[in-house]
């Protein structure tokens, strides 16, 4: 188990006029992963949303304009959650690279069996199919699940080029988020997360520690 646990979300608190009612920021946006979690996007309407605070859609639309805002708010509360666990395995004190990185394999391929995770993102990658922002708040989720992972490979194997770095931390965040349609939650192989944790830690440690500048070019 994981000494690490992403919250489901973190929500920064606003300012000026807007900092009334932070409790109700907060219920709404809990409404509405919930909803997005149990029920799916067809569910994430305002109205349902609104529902589910038991409020009207007029007293949701003094905390959020439109739609689009509600979705960015929540999905920047989601990503500002993972940032904060990927950071506090980044800094732990007395922990070498190598401990680091089997640290945040574990982290994410354990937050990949809760129901949250592995209803809420496939959810998210059928909206960004044809919702552009919904895309870009994804891309940069993953993108700095990668910077993490890149970091500690350049901290491990610092000989290794750049892009050949870049293209390990890919392959690891692919491989890892595959796990979700056989391993997550109520799955069939989510039984066998415990083995696939320690193949993806044993496996992913020793390529950053073994594979040589331009290997990875040459395979190609």
């Amino acid at each position: 188990m994981s000494d690490f646990i992403v919250p489901d979300l973190k929500i920064t608190p606003r300012e000026g006029g807007y900092a009334r009612g932070q409790d109700g920021v907060e219920q709404i946006l809990r409404a509405a992963l919930s909803l997005l979690v149990e029920q799916g996007s067809k569910a994430l309407t305002l109205r349902r949303i609104a529902a589910e605070c038991g409020m009207n859609v007029g007293n949701l639309n003094y905390y959020f304009r439109s739609k689009d805002d509600l979705i960015r708010e929540l999905l920047d509360a989601v990503i500002s959650s993972y940032q904060d666990s990927f950071d506090a395995i980044m800094h732990e004190p007395g922990a070498d690279a190598e401990a680091r990185l089997g640290k945040l394999v574990r982290l994410i391929l354990e937050d990949i069996t809760t129901k949250k995770t592995t209803r809420f993102f496939p959810e998210l990658w059928a909206m960004s199919s044809h919702d552009p922002f919904v895309q870009e708040r994804m891309e940069e989720l993953y993108r700095q699940a990668r910077v993490s992972l890149n970091e500690l490979i350049a901290e491990i194997n610092p000989a290794l080029p750049e892009e050949e770095r870049e293209t390990l931390a890919l392959f690891m965040s692919a491989s890892m988020e595959g796990q979700t349609v056989f391993a997550g939650y109520e799955k069939p192989w989510m039984p066998r997360m415990p083995w696939l944790e320690q193949i993806a830690i044993t496996s992913f440690v020793h390529l950053a520690r073994t594979l040589r500048p331009g290997q990875i070019r040459a395979l190609a």
